[in-house]
């Protein structure tokens, strides 16, 4: 099989508004919820990580500590996850022929998952691939860096998931048995659930 130049970016720029505290820094597993998930991704087939910071940078970097990822700042991040997204696309060296988004809130993706998305673009060449579980449609979500360009002239508003309206041609969903993918931690009844 070709091995492809697979990168991560992380998304871990936001204010946490609705936790009412930086959410990336509550304990989760005897780490942090940010530190799990950076390390699930670390494990997995990802040859490079790009942490994208905002609200709360130098708390959520010094939580990461010594681990092998590089960092970018986002100047734009309460404009929303887009942006952060933008942020970490042009940070990426050029030759990167695939990225995978993460949300820095979702530490329950093991790393199979992961592997499981690379392969299914390794083996069947469609530009976007989406996890689902249950019928729906969770993270990461691999993109084709051809899509670089059109994720850069997307409406702030309307987020990522309008890349895969103007190519649905080009859309792979990959059936995944870990509920994980669809669960984010935004409130305290998430957090709650989460550790339970």
């Amino acid at each position: 099989m070709k091995m492809l130049n697979n990168r991560a970016i992380i998304l871990a720029a936001g204010s946490s508004s609705r936790m009412g505290k930086q959410k990336l820094l509550m304990p989760f597993g005897g780490e942090t919820i940010i530190e799990t998930v950076v390390d699930n991704v670390l494990h997995s087939n990802i040859e490079h990580v790009m942490v994208v910071l905002g609200a709360n940078q130098e708390e959520v970097r010094q939580q990461i500590g010594s681990r092998p990822v590089d960092f970018c700042y986002n100047p734009q991040h309460e404009e929303g996850m887009l942006s952060s997204v933008i942020c970490g696309f042009r940070a990426i060296p050029p030759d990167t022929e695939s990225v995978l988004i993460f949300l820095g809130d979702q530490p329950g993706i093991p790393p199979s998952v992961t592997n499981t998305i690379i392969q299914a673009y390794n083996e069947e060449l469609f530009g976007i691939v989406i996890p689902v579980y249950n019928y729906r449609r969770g993270h990461p979500l691999l993109v084709d860096m051809k899509y670089r360009r059109a994720i850069e002239e997307l409406d702030l508003e309307q987020g990522l998931r309008a890349l895969r309206h103007h190519f649905p041609e080009d859309v792979l969903e990959v059936e995944v048995d870990e509920p994980g993918i669809l669960l984010d931690i935004d409130t305290p009844e998430d957090y709650k659930n989460a550790t339970n």
